[in-house]
């Protein structure tokens, strides 16, 4: 049992070892910009090799040089009350659980998701796109720890920035001039939503060559986002000292 005891301390060593470095690299995005993500490299991987030159585009936005349009019509697509929760909506994983398991023999591209915004950062930040218990166990602690690290502000503004929004295009900068040729302040309300609209399915707004499995209207959905920008809130709500 000796070799049992010793493999068990090695797994627990290297479990440890990767949350000292999470923690770490989570503590420097405070001041520092994330010069890449996970996602972001295996996209680049997937589409370059080891190709030198590779059509990735990224430029990185601060958050006050961002449209309060864009900013509004991708929390009412992604996660309308971001600003208010802690980083997870147990409500809308149970729903996505359930609508899971009734879709469990379909092509895993219909399955719904639950992920809040900063459940989708962790992952892009961090994680594989591999779909297993261990991998959502520590999507959640690593939402855990950026919700409490960062501020929700900053944490909005690496997820604008980071975010898939076609094949190769990461983050707002890279979104506004790739799809309107502008900088991501002078995006009006239809563009924003427009843009908006793509993040369930980026790829597929992008090419069509992507849409045969995505299961989308990105009509329907802009005015959607269009109808109820306006209800969505950008700064945390203060909470009521207890009388």
């Amino acid at each position: 049992m000796r070799w049992l005891r010793y493999f068990l301390k090695c797994v627990l060593g290297g479990f440890i070892a990767m949350q000292i470095y999470f923690v770490i690299q989570i503590g420097l995005w405070a001041a520092l910009n994330p010069s890449s993500t996970a996602f972001q490299r295996a996209e680049r991987w997937r589409l370059c090799g080891l190709h030198w030159s590779c059509p990735v585009q990224s430029s990185w936005v601060p958050y006050d040089k961002i449209s309060s349009n864009l900013k509004r019509a991708v929390l009412v697509s992604e996660d309308d009350i971001f600003f208010q929760h802690m980083g997870v909506r147990v409500e809308d994983m149970q729903k996505a659980w359930a609508k899971n398991q009734q879709g469990s023999g379909k092509s895993k591209t219909a399955l719904r998701g639950g992920s809040t915004i900063t459940q989708q950062l962790a992952k892009n930040l961090f994680l594989s796109s591999e779909q297993n218990y261990f991998r959502k166990a520590q999507e959640l602690l690593i939402t855990g720890l950026l919700e409490t690290m960062l501020s929700k502000q900053r944490l909005y503004e690496i997820y604008l920035n980071s975010v898939e929004w076609g094949e190769g295009i990461f983050g707002i900068g890279a979104a506004s001039q790739h799809y309107y040729g502008i900088s991501p302040s002078s995006l009006n309300r239809e563009q924003s939503a427009a843009l908006a609209s793509a993040l369930p399915a980026p790829k597929c707004f992008d090419k069509a060559q992507y849409c045969r499995k995505a299961n989308i209207h990105f009509p329907t959905r802009q005015d959607f986002i269009l109808e109820n920008m306006d209800r969505v809130v950008l700064t945390p709500i203060p909470k009521q000292k207890a009388r």
